[in-house]
């Protein structure tokens, strides 16, 4: 389908932003424990965090992943990329009515 692998991509993308909200609840964490908590193997986990980390919102200790103090700022911007997202959601919805 058309939209197949835009679903696809937004149901990583909740995960990455599961385990963010994991991670800023606890951190320190370590994949192990994110792993039990959200009920997610533990390779999805390694996954997201190094997501996360390459994004520069987390940072890898020796207690488990942590929010790097930029990383704030970095969740600021993931929040305004949201609305823009919605934007772009509206005028598919648009354009697909008129089908």
């Amino acid at each position: 389908m058309v939209f197949s692998k835009l679903i696809s991509e937004a149901e990583i993308v909740i995960r990455h932003l599961e385990v963010l909200q994991a991670v800023l609840e606890k951190q320190p964490i370590g994949i192990f424990k994110l792993s039990d908590l959200l009920n997610m193997p533990k390779h999805r986990v390694r996954y997201s965090l190094r997501v996360l980390e390459q994004s520069g919102i987390i940072v890898p200790t020796q207690y488990g992943a942590m929010v790097k103090d930029e990383g704030y700022d970095k969740i600021e911007q993931l929040k305004s990329e949201v609305e823009k997202i919605k934007g772009l959601v509206a005028q598919i919805e648009e354009l697909v009515k008129k089908l």
